[in-house]
């Protein structure tokens, strides 16, 4: 079965079963759910090597990104799950990580560490249960990172080229400067991602590179709510100016496929996107930009260079026979390892490991985005830490899409976000607050 008959077959819900080696099973079969996305390809391939290597049976159970969420909502409240590993998104975890439906790692198996090699993501892998956050130092590893999907300054490194432009700009002021020299009639600035779907995400490394923030404080439990700030209203300002003035003439229909459309079709400089999309971007059956393209940090208005993570974290549900948990966790042993994760890289996923990132394989043209991503891990910032993660993102993506269409100002959006968001911080019992209106 090829990989156009295993997701057709994924996305009518059905699974996608990878045959194993006429041999015997060291351990039982497992079902993993996962989205489409840029990456799936990548980690299907390193099912195949799994199976291929290890003798070990893999359903791959793929959905469209929503349905993956309720896949998993669904299975983990069963009285018996159908799901052996979830592939759980950053948007997702606080609310598993706090219903208890899922395992701990060291109640599976108690020598289990994660490798040191491999990123937390700002703690992410870990729960504090009492304080209800993300914290590797008094909480418990909950699983294995599967995808780093952080996101990148892709840029045209052609244009770049013709226009004489020897450095990627570092700072919002000289992307500016950037945007005057490679857009054309038939080439805009940057394409940016302002679809009700998903332009939380993308606003959030321009809300944190201003000084701004949803809430005062989430470590130290502080929930007032700030994304009415001063530092908030000139993030989503320039935001959409830079829309208006060097972007997309309907910014709030590109979600991110659009995005990813524009750069690939050579209709836009830059795109800031998550480093999955990297491999059809690189493919020439699929990008016209393809070799003329490289990425880098996303640049900043302060000191500090931020990326939203929207990562991936595997877990494991109570609510399966034993023998399907402990199959589960000897696939994230396998999958953390060294070897697996460069065979990840080859295969075309993106690997959670430093040392895979730094490894020979960078020093490959095909590789090149490896170094400027391990760079960017230190930058790797979570959208919330808090269960009601679903609803606050839900407010936000509402309001922001209404700045970027017209429908509000910038101010009279984040007042809005402001009051919705408190409004479910102070139902849900949280310290929290509300700053005057802008």
């Amino acid at each position: 079965m090829d990989m156009r008959d295993r997701l057709a077959v994924g996305l009518i819900g059905a699974g996608a079963l990878f045959g194993a080696p006429a041999m015997a099973q060291d351990v039982a079969p497992i079902t993993i759910v996962i989205n489409e996305s840029p990456w799936f390809q990548g980690f299907a391939g390193l099912i195949d090597y799994y199976v291929e290597t290890t003798g070990n049976e893999v359903d791959l159970d793929v959905n469209p990104f929503l349905g993956s969420i309720e896949k998993q909502r669904a299975s983990a409240r069963a009285p018996e799950g159908t799901i052996d590993l979830f592939i759980t998104n950053a948007r997702l975890m606080p609310e598993m990580y706090a219903s208890g439906l899922v395992h701990t790692m060291d109640e599976l198996a108690p020598d289990f560490e994660l490798d040191p090699a491999i990123s937390r993501f700002d703690d992410s892998v870990c729960w504090d249960q009492e304080k209800k956050s993300f914290d590797c130092a008094t909480g418990k590893l909950m699983g294995v990172p599967i995808n780093p999907n952080i996101q990148m300054l892709y840029y045209r490194t052609d244009l770049y080229e013709e226009a004489g432009i020897e450095a990627v700009p570092k700072t919002w002021d000289e992307f500016l400067e950037v945007c005057e020299k490679v857009e054309s009639e038939d080439v805009i600035c940057i394409a940016q991602r302002g679809a009700r779907q998903g332009v939380g995400y993308n606003f959030f490394p321009y809300l944190n590179s201003f000084g701004g923030s949803v809430f005062a404080d989430q470590a130290a439990g502080d929930y007032t709510v700030t994304i009415n700030s001063p530092e908030a209203l000139a993030a989503m300002q320039f935001y959409l100016d830079l829309a208006a003035e060097h972007g997309h003439p309907q910014t709030g229909s590109i979600a991110q496929a659009e995005m990813i459309q524009q750069f690939a079709t050579g209709r836009a400089a830059h795109i800031i996107a998550v480093i999955a999309a990297w491999d059809q971007l690189d493919d020439p059956d699929k990008s016209l930009v393809a070799g003329n393209f490289d990425v880098g940090i996303i640049p900043t208005a302060t000191d500090r260079h931020y990326t939203t993570i929207g990562h991936f974290v595997s877990t494991i549900p109570r609510n399966i026979p034993d023998e399907r948990k402990q199959a589960a966790v000897e696939f994230l042993k396998w999958f953390q390892t060294f070897d697996a994760q460069r065979e990840y890289a080859v295969r075309g996923g993106v690997p959670v490991r430093t040392d895979v990132l730094t490894s020979e394989l960078a020093e490959e043209e095909r590789y090149r985005w490896m170094k400027p991503l391990a760079e960017n891990f230190d930058n790797g910032v979570i959208w919330y830490d808090i269960p009601e993660v679903g609803e606050v993102v839900a407010v936000t993506e509402l309001r922001w899409n209404q700045a970027v269409v017209g429908e509000l100002s910038a101010k009279d959006a984040l007042n809005a976000a402001a009051e919705d968001i408190h409004a479910i911080m102070e139902r849900a019992g949280y310290q929290t607050g509300l700053l005057p209106k802008l």
